[in-house]
């Protein structure tokens, strides 16, 4: 019974992961149409395109290795982070700016933490 659990359970969890991947696949194809369309690439368009790729990366990861490393989507949150700021800053009051402005230096202090703590308390095998 728990083995059957545990294979259901793993099942759905790569339905889930195809359906993330496919969903941003297609994404990523609808806003190469946007930019092809409109015959520009703008940096906010960029940096979603990098998004996407992150998210797939961590699709990838996670099925390579079942585990999901906390950073990745720490860095897509920062990399989300600077695309908000990049579309609406005329539109931003000063509180605003400063609020995401250090969000980011808050996630990009986190990353920096966790990684100290990877390299200096490694995980043991049998973890």
């Amino acid at each position: 019974m728990k083995e059957q659990a545990k294979l259901a359970l793993e099942i759905i969890e790569d339905v889930g992961l195809l359906v993330i991947a496919i969903a941003t696949i297609i994404a990523a194809g609808a806003e190469v149409m946007v930019m092809v369309e409109a015959q520009k690439v703008t940096l906010a368009d960029l940096l979603l395109m990098f998004i996407y790729l992150e998210v797939l990366a961590m699709v990838g990861v996670y099925l390579d290795s079942g585990k999901l490393p906390i950073r990745m989507p720490l860095y897509i949150a920062i990399v989300a982070l600077a695309r908000y700021m990049i579309l609406d800053m005329k539109g931003m009051d000063t509180w605003r700016m400063v609020g995401v402005t250090g969000a980011a230096l808050i996630l990009g202090i986190t990353v920096l933490i966790i990684r100290y703590g990877h390299t200096t308390f490694p995980y043991r095998k049998d973890d």
